[in-house]
């Protein structure tokens, strides 16, 4: 046996080895805690994992192998600062990515999107939707490979987002009120097989797409930090609404709560299609805005981006403003109701909810705390949704959830 010292044990006699043996099981929670933008060096690392500075050295080095995330050991020190600045972290702009797909009433989209949120690159938007699920998801998946293809990108998994209730354990999609589906249609299934027929690496997920919406803004949106997260949005038609409760979406029993489009607003409203009146759905979605400010939808847009540049350009008009206010005061109450009932830290609102919130904050939030019992006595943070894609990166974050859980076994 040789007498020369092992060049990889420290002074305390341990190895790096035998470091990362003991930090694998924070493989996942760093990378998680990178991927959130809540460890942007090793020292943060260092303190939120509670290990010492050399396990978490080695956990950051073992992520770095793997192709998640860039360690910078010579970052430039703030101007000031004393002492050695700590290594930065960061999630690797050219590692692996989850293919996202979203199926709306006006068309279809995929992209592929990386740790951190980010979009790496997206399809045009596809504006016909087709009444067999399977002809779309099959169109949506292989636009999704043509991308991988094309950038040459490793393919964690594929997570899709669909404007209707996902049934679970089965992944049925009861009431995609909004296309020509029929109910009941089994989109996960339709969708996993599509993905193993296109020869992409990884599982398919799919989901409610405010579900996801949720969980992209609560990870890389303006949900950050919340603990009890109430999101509310307008899609293409109708309205949805999602819960995150500690970090995780809270989906009943079978998947199928938070249908705030359902709660009744107007009792001498328009027509529901759940066989109600006055809904959410009908009152506050992009139709019913349409419709209030007296403007005939076109064909040349969504109605969504219709309604959003309405807003946005003609606010000033009379009929525009007067038709947001009758929005804003409707979707005020039904957000009182869901306070009083849940309790949440904080709202965000999407869709042409967001744009309505911007335009007229102010409205919005009064009658929530005129209405809510706990709005009245401190009020709750209303806030518009930061994420322009959130339900396409709330649909890969389905597909990176098992690395996030455990890196090494997935990938290594």
């Amino acid at each position: 046996m040789s007498g020369k010292a092992d060049p990889r044990r420290t002074a305390d006699g341990t190895t790096s080895r035998t470091r990362l043996d003991r930090g694998r099981g924070a493989l996942g929670p760093a990378l998680e805690l990178v991927h959130t933008g809540r460890a942007p060096t090793r020292a943060v690392l260092t303190a939120e994992l509670g290990v010492t500075r050399a396990t978490a050295g080695a956990v950051a080095a073992e992520l770095e192998a793997l192709g998640l995330i860039r360690v910078d050991a010579r970052p430039g020190a703030p101007a000031g600062s004393q002492g050695r600045p700590s290594h930065r972290l960061a999630v690797a702009e050219d590692g692996p990515v989850a293919l996202a797909a979203q199926v709306h009433a006006d068309g279809y989209r995929a992209a592929l999107v990386g740790l951190g949120g980010r979009i790496v690159a997206t399809t045009p938007g596809c504006e016909i939707v087709d009444a067999d699920p399977a002809k779309v998801l099959g169109s949506v998946v292989e636009a999704g490979a043509e991308l991988l293809e094309r950038t040459g990108r490793r393919c964690v998994g594929a997570g899709l987002a669909v404007p209707s209730a996902v049934a679970e354990p089965e992944g049925l999609a009861l009431n995609p009120l909004h296309l020509a589906w029929p109910a009941g249609a089994p989109v996960r299934q339709i969708f996993a097989e599509r993905v193993r027929a296109a020869g992409l690496g990884g599982p398919a997920f799919t989901a409610n797409d405010v579900n996801l919406a949720a969980l992209a803004e609560h990870r890389h949106g303006a949900g950050r930090g919340s603990r009890d997260l109430l999101c509310v949005a307008t899609g293409h038609r109708g309205v949805g609404g999602a819960l995150v409760l500690d970090g995780r979406l809270h989906s009943g029993s079978s998947g199928l709560a938070l249908e705030v489009g359902h709660l009744t607003v107007n009792p001498e409203g328009r027509p529901c299609h759940c066989g109600s009146r006055g809904c959410l759905d009908v009152e506050t979605d992009p139709l019913a805005f349409l419709t209030a400010a007296g403007r005939e939808p076109g064909p040349e847009q969504s109605l969504l981006q219709q309604s959003v540049d309405l807003v946005r350009d003609h606010y000033t008009d009379p009929a525009v403003r007067t038709a947001a206010e009758t929005l804003l005061d409707r979707l005020g109450q039904g957000l009182a109701g869901l306070v009083n009932i849940l309790n949440p830290d904080r709202i965000v609102l999407g869709g042409l909810h967001r744009d309505l919130l911007r335009a007229d904050p102010d409205r919005l939030r009064a009658v929530i705390a005129g209405r809510s019992l706990w709005g009245q006595s401190g009020g709750v943070p209303v806030l518009p949704c930061a994420l322009d894609h959130n339900s396409l990166v709330g649909a890969a974050e389905l597909a990176w959830q098992p690395v996030l859980d455990d890196p090494l076994t997935v990938l290594g």
